[in-house]
């Protein structure tokens, strides 16, 4: 698995040297976040001792959820902390310091794109921690023309699209470190050239 670090290292090499141009000293880029909430987006609240209040929630479309004493709030691109803290703090008006828990169920509004030499190409459900070999897999693994060692992952980066090829193969053989998947992420599988 590679680090956001290096991840983001491997990138920048890689689009300095398509540019032709000595590559700068930059910090690496930030990835997106993939615990934030979105629209689709199923999760648990527990109102500790409070059974009445603990229920499961989806995300509406236009980002908020009602819920009950706090009444409509919005969660659209926030951490299930931040929702948590903000549940607790309009609860506080009912409940001598109430205790709020937020488990994601569902990244419904997430999802990886695979395609190219696999049996079933597709859209995907993200999951927390996901890697390539998952994505793939339930993709139906690979056809019978596909390139194992030539899979690219395309990732918005800063805003920029940004290219690294994955040596599938490899890392099923134990050769290369598992390569960790991103909300948004599309997973391409060339065909092979032999």
């Amino acid at each position: 698995m590679l680090s956001p670090v290096r991840l983001g290292a491997a990138l920048l090499l890689l689009s300095s040297a398509c540019a032709h141009a000595p590559a700068k000293e930059e910090a690496p880029p930030q990835l997106v976040p993939m615990t934030v909430l979105g629209p689709g987006d199923v999760f648990d609240v527990r109102v500790y001792g409070e059974e009445d209040l603990s229920g499961t929630y989806r995300v509406a479309s236009d980002g908020g959820i009602n819920f009950p004493l706090v009444g409509k709030l919005d969660v659209a691109n926030k951490t299930p902390g931040q929702v948590s803290d903000e549940l607790a703090a309009g609860l506080r008006s009912y409940i001598k310091k109430p205790s709020v828990s937020v488990f994601v169920k569902e990244f419904t509004s997430k999802k990886v794109y695979v395609f190219g030499q696999v049996a079933r190409p597709g859209t995907f459900p993200f999951e927390d921690g996901m890697n390539i070999i998952q994505a793939i897999t339930l993709a139906g693994g690979f056809a019978g023309m596909a390139d194992q060692n030539g899979a690219f992952v395309t990732r918005i980066i800063d805003g920029k699209e940004q290219r690294v090829e994955v040596k599938v193969k490899a890392i099923g053989e134990g050769k290369e470190s598992n390569f960790r998947l991103e909300p948004g992420d599309i997973v391409y599988v060339p065909e092979t050239i032999f």
